[in-house]
C-alpha cells in the first residue's frame, strides 16, 4: 500500500488511522466535509493532502479516490439518518472503489451481532440483530459482500480515545476534564468492552497490508472488560477529579427521547449497556499476531492529555 484514501479523516477513529498511515510512510488523502476542521487536527504534514467533499455524491469519492490502493471507510452519520441513509453513502463507496480499482477496508460496531447471550463472539457467530441500527449494519455488510470490490470488514467496540467525540465515554470524559459534575450510561458496576482507538487504527492498518485479509469479517476486541466504577477511578487517579458520577439509566433516556430524536435513537442500544457484546480476537492474532492493546490506564491518560491541549 502506497497511497490511500481515508473517508471521515476528521472523526475518532479516521484520525488515529491518518495517524497510523503516516507513520507508515502513506501517502494518504484525508476526506471530510470542511477543510478547515481537517487543518486543524492535522496542520502541515508532509505526504498528506486534504480533501474536501461529500460522502453522497458519488463523484467526490471517485475523485478522492484516484489513484490510491486502499479505502479506509470511517465516516459515519447521526442514528436517525440510518435507516434512510446509510445504505446509500455506503453504495456510493463501494462504487467508487469498484470505480478506482481499489480495496476498501471497513470500519464496523458490534451492532449487527445482537445479543452475544454472555458468550465472547467470533466471527463465526451468528449474526441476528434484534434492533433497528442492528439491522441496518448487517444490510450494510452483505452491500459490501455482494459487490466485486476486495473488502475487509473489522468490527470493534465502543471507542474512546484522541478527537473521539461522538462516543458515549466521552461524554463523561468531557466533563471530568472541565471539572463538571459527570454522567456514566449504564450501569457502573457492569463490565463492558472500549478500544483505544489507536489500537483499533494500528489493528485494522496491519489487516489492510495483508492481501490474505480481503473477503473477510475481522474482530478486535480491546484491553479486556471494564466496569464504570474502574474506569472513575482511574479519571480521579489521573486527574484529582473529586465531584460525583451519575448514572444514566434507560429509563431516563426513554425520558429525554419524548424531547430529543437522538435519545430515541439511544434507548434501542442500551442493552449493550446491560449484555455486554465482548469480541474474541483469536482470528486476528492467529494470522498476524497479538491484538494491539493499551490499558484503559495508558490509553484515558493519553486520551485526557490530547482532551487538555488548546
Amino acid at each position: 500500500m502506497k497511497k490511500a484514501l481515508v473517508l471521515g479523516a476528521s472523526g475518532g477513529m479516521g484520525f488515529s488511522i491518518v495517524n497510523e498511515l503516516m507513520a507508515r510512510g502513506v501517502e494518504v488523502t484525508a476526506f471530510a466535509r470542511t477543510k478547515s476542521k481537517l487543518e486543524s487536527l492535522f496542520g502541515d504534514v508532509p505526504n498528506l493532502h486534504f480533501f474536501t467533499g461529500d460522502i453522497f455524491e458519488v463523484e467526490d469519492i471517485k475523485r478522492a479516490a484516484k489513484d490510491v490502493d486502499v479505502i479506509f471507510q470511517s465516516a459515519n452519520i447521526p442514528y436517525p439518518e440510518w435507516e434512510e441513509k446509510l445504505e446509500l453513502f455506503m453504495k456510493n463507496i463501494v462504487l467508487a472503489a469498484k470505480d478506482c480499482g481499489a480495496k476498501l477496508a471497513c470500519v464496523d460496531n458490534i451492532y449487527a451481532y445482537g445479543r452475544s447471550a454472555g458468550e465472547k463472539v467470533n466471527e463465526n457467530f451468528p449474526k441476528n440483530p434484534h434492533t433497528k441500527k442492528g439491522r441496518v449494519r448487517l444490510n450494510v455488510e452483505k452491500l459490501i459482500k455482494q459487490s466485486e470490490v476486495d473488502a475487509l470488514i473489522a468490527h470493534f467496540p465502543d471507542f474512546y480515545g484522541p478527537n473521539a467525540h461522538n462516543t458515549l465515554l466521552h461524554y463523561t470524559l468531557d466533563s471530568v476534564v472541565k471539572g463538571k459534575k459527570a454522567l456514566y450510561l449504564g450501569d457502573q458496576n457492569i463490565k463492558r468492552e472500549f478500544i483505544f482507538t489507536p489500537d483499533g487504527a494500528k489493528a485494522i492498518v496491519n489487516l489492510a497490508f495483508d492481501e490474505r485479509s480481503y473477503g473477510q469479517n475481522w474482530n478486535i476486541p480491546g484491553c479486556g472488560t471494564i466496569s464504570g466504577k474502574e474506569i472513575i477511578a482511574i479519571l480521579r487517579e489521573l486527574t484529582g477529579y473529586a465531584k460525583g458520577v451519575s448514572t444514566v439509566s434507560k429509563n431516563m433516556i426513554k425520558f429525554l427521547g419524548l424531547f430529543n430524536r437522538f435519545m430515541r435513537e439511544v434507548v434501542e442500544m442500551f442493552y449493550l449497556n446491560e449484555e455486554p457484546v465482548v469480541l474474541d480476537g483469536s482470528k486476528y492474532e492467529q494470522m498476524l499476531g497479538e491484538v494491539p492493546r493499551t490499558s484503559y490506564q495508558e490509553g484515558l491518560r493519553r486520551t485526557i492529555d490530547y482532551m487538555k491541549k488548546p
